[in-house]
């Protein structure tokens, strides 16, 4: 005789079908390898005719494992590199030292042009803070920036060119991903699951956290959000930094990504009148920078976060119509192929279940729900943290 049992709460279900439909929008292993393959050439390429101590490591979303599939099939994955050279502030200027790295890179770019093999970058161009390798066929591109060492942050801070070329910028991607990764931690089920013998050899970006998956979700909503309005699209790093701050080690996806969006505001600071997200490994710089210059991308980010914190709000509103009101009401705010196919997969886990008797349907379709916990109050950027950490 089978044992009835409830399978999932309604937070249960609605997390398995945000995690299915984000999974969707993972990058490919195949991909993943690709730009693993061009990081690594570039970066000997760069040691070879460099000097051998010169360094050269990723940054951002591919090191921090939250890349998103662009939403349109003509876009391309942003991959950050960083390119460290150990000389000293005082004996360079910005302007050289981005030259220097630009002529390396553009001898490479004709290196592999003459070889004829066509796996070489199509372009090298020059951007605001970087040098940007080109890879259209392969649907990527690599931004190298050029870096010296911050003599005021050993080991891992780094100074930056600025687009005016006048005050060296601070930063510190290797401290930042050390900080997110321990944050990503706090997700005790993760720490365990990687423990066993049969995980321990799969790459961490394979290993999704909670924190990482509410932090996709939140990329992935603001990418379709301001599909036409770009400019006004908060940075990556502004919502990653924003949610992994307000994370508190909920594992439940849809809980934990309702708590950041509660959070999150709180930790906008304001500095003498300047609204400020700092680098938590690197105070002096600056995430909400732009909003103190263009105070319509600010606005941007609340009506933005006002959308998604309503859409959350509504999916436990619409929990007593089913499953497919649920995913009907998702297709709206993200992808619907992707939802679509997540629901397809969780619905038919449910029809296993309800066959082998595991499963006990309540009225409606729907499992017996639990009521959801308190809400965590919003807050707006009074620079107030609701949870001090240590």
């Amino acid at each position: 005789m089978h044992t009835v049992e409830q399978m999932d709460t309604m937070e249960e279900m609605l997390s398995m079908l945000l995690d299915g439909a984000v999974e969707t929008l993972d990058i490919s292993p195949h991909l993943y390898q690709l730009a693993v393959d061009k990081y690594e050439e570039v970066g000997t390429w760069l040691a070879e005719h460099g000097t051998p101590d010169w360094r050269i490591y990723p940054q951002g979303s591919f090191r921090l494992g939250t890349v998103v599939r662009p939403n349109t099939p003509a876009g391309e994955y942003d991959i950050d590199l960083v390119c460290w050279l150990p000389i000293a502030k005082e004996s360079t200027t910005q302007a050289e030292l981005k030259e220097r790295v630009g002529r390396m890179l553009h001898a490479f770019v004709r290196f592999k042009h003459h070889q004829g093999h066509g796996d070489g970058p199509a372009s090298c161009v020059s951007t605001r803070r970087c040098w940007t390798l080109s890879y259209p066929d392969d649907g990527f591109h690599l931004d190298v920036l050029p870096t010296i060492p911050d003599a005021d942050l050993p080991p891992t801070g780094i100074l930056l060119t600025d687009k005016q070329l006048r005050l060296w910028q601070h930063s510190n991607p290797i401290g930042y991903a050390t900080w997110f990764q321990q944050q990503s931690q706090l997700d005790r089920r993760l720490v365990e699951a990687k423990r066993h013998a049969n995980v321990a050899d799969v790459p961490d970006w394979q290993v999704r956290s909670t924190l990482q998956r509410a932090v996709q979700i939140l990329k992935w909503h603001a990418m379709l959000y301001f599909a036409d309005d770009t400019d006004h699209r908060p940075p990556s790093v502004l919502i990653t930094t924003l949610a992994a701050r307000a994370y508190l080690g909920e594992s439940d996806l849809f809980s934990a990504t309702r708590a950041v969006m509660d959070r999150m505001n709180a930790y906008v600071e304001n500095r003498h009148g300047q609204f400020w997200v700092p680098n938590p490994a690197h105070e002096d710089e600056n995430f909400a920078d732009k909003w103190n210059e263009y105070p319509e991308r600010r606005k941007a980010f609340l009506r933005w976060h006002n959308d998604l914190a309503l859409l959350l709000d509504e999916l436990v509103h619409l929990q007593h119509k089913g499953l497919p009101a649920l995913a009907a009401r998702m297709s709206e705010s993200f992808t619907a192929d992707a939802v679509q196919r997540s629901f397809q997969r969780l619905a038919e886990r449910r029809t296993i279940q309800v066959k082998t008797g595991k499963l006990h349907m309540a009225t409606g379709g729907l499992l017996t729900t639990t009521a959801s916990g308190p809400r965590v109050p919003r807050h707006t950027f009074h620079g107030q943290h609701p949870h001090p950490r240590g």
